[in-house]
């Protein structure tokens, strides 16, 4: 259960000093939940936290300097190192906003194969959160359930893009390539059979009195204040807060796809779980209604200043070795408009994935920056653990799901 709200006026109007009631400490980065890239210092009274300071930069790369050094193709690299739980939505996010700034409309078979993916990769990354917010509160099994399922689903990113994890699957105007033939009766197999492992997991916790007494009412955050902080995902959703950029703003076919925003009211660790739990179950409505309006046709725009060709062709017809070399060199490059501006964003599993992106005319952005769900998510940590105990922070660390990558960009 949640501590007593404990903070630092009501220490002191005990009319005690502070220095003689409270320690300073160290959570992380070598404590498992922070995964060696998150320092939490807190104050405590007791066992109950009075303040939370926490600290990252950890894991700086220079993610988004690197954007405004390679070309847009070249970079949808760096974005499957950003989240890596869920790396095609980030392909996926970053090119839409690209092809926004370009006016680019997909072909109908590549916008219902990126949704097709972009679902997958949420379940991926749900399903490992759910998995791993079990085991940091004693569930081992749990985790393992997870990451078979994982694994099914790796089995078919690596049979699309060739990658199990760093995908780097989305171009500029299309995809690397189309799927194989096998691919859309496998996907249809793992979306009859994933369900029973959501049972499975659901049994094992639902009614764990270890689980739910370690999650229900701990580190809630009210509505109001989750809106303030700029919480976004299940986060959000979690407070009773009906917001899905799906919706909001949609993008691809998603307007065409029946599906429903998952909310809860309570707001506390429990409430993520089932919504990040309920959410799989509509990522699998998704998929199928997707499957079974896939159309033929192309996957990429006809357009060969903008998209590269294909791999085959390059290596042997001298036009499209041509075409490649100008596409991936800087000067010569897809073109973009001078003084050109955008925000685009997209509904990764982690919440609103957000691109704003200045170009000059060149093929490499003059200005990239990012907004990664986690980053924002993590700055309500403090609110959200203030009065609890010591232990809890495991748990709300892990119904955060903060990914360092992006964290620190």
């Amino acid at each position: 259960m949640a501590g007593t709200d404990v903070d630092r006026k009501s220490i002191e109007a005990t009319g005690q000093d502070v220095l003689t009631r409270t320690i300073s400490v160290n959570f992380g980065p070598q404590h498992p939940a922070t995964h060696g890239t998150l320092r939490v210092k807190m104050e405590l009274l007791g066992e109950n936290i009075v303040k939370v300071d926490p600290e990252i930069g950890f894991l700086h790369t220079g993610f988004e300097k690197l954007g405004e050094y390679h070309t847009f193709n070249q970079w949808v690299c760096t974005t499957d190192r950003m989240n890596y739980m869920s790396p095609l939505c980030n392909n996926i996010g970053f090119v839409t906003a690209v092809e926004e700034l370009l006016k680019i409309e997909l072909p109908p078979r590549g916008q219902y194969l990126r949704v097709i993916l972009a679902e997958l990769s949420r379940i991926a990354d749900h399903v490992v959160c759910c998995a791993l917010q079990a085991m940091d509160l004693g569930a081992f099994s749990v985790m393992l359930w997870g990451f078979i399922e994982r694994e099914k689903l790796y089995d078919l990113f690596e049979m699309v893009t060739g990658a199990r994890l760093t995908t780097s699957y989305t171009r500029v105007g299309g995809m690397m390539r189309d799927v194989p033939g096998e691919f859309v009766p496998r996907c249809r197999k793992f979306i009859r059979e994933f369900p029973e492992a959501l049972k499975e997991i659901e049994k094992m916790l639902s009614r764990n009195r270890i689980f739910l007494d370690r999650t229900i009412g701990v580190a809630a955050i009210g509505k109001d204040d989750a809106i303030s902080y700029g919480l976004s995902g299940p986060l959000l959703r979690a407070c009773g807060v009906e917001y899905d950029i799906r919706r909001a703003r949609p993008y691809l076919v998603y307007p065409e796809l029946d599906f429903k925003v998952i909310t809860r009211s309570e707001g506390d660790v429990f409430a993520r779980f089932c919504v990040r739990m309920d959410e799989m179950r509509e990522s699998l409505k998704i998929i199928s209604q997707a499957l079974d309006r896939l159309p033929g046709g192309e996957i990429n725009i006809d357009d060969k200043k903008t998209v590269l060709p294909e791999k085959a062709a390059v290596y042997t017809e001298m036009e499209a070795l041509i075409v490649h070399f100008k596409q991936v060199m800087k000067g010569h490059g897809l073109k973009t408009p001078v003084d050109g501006r955008i925000y685009s964003c997209t509904e990764s599993p982690n919440g609103e994935l957000g691109w704003y992106i200045e170009t000059d005319g060149s093929a490499v952005a003059y200005r990239l920056r990012c907004r990664p769900p986690s980053y924002i998510n993590y700055g309500a940590f403090p609110q959200m653990v203030k009065g609890n105990y010591i232990a809890d922070c495991v748990a709300c660390l892990s119904s955060l799901n903060i990914i360092a990558g992006e964290l620190d960009r």
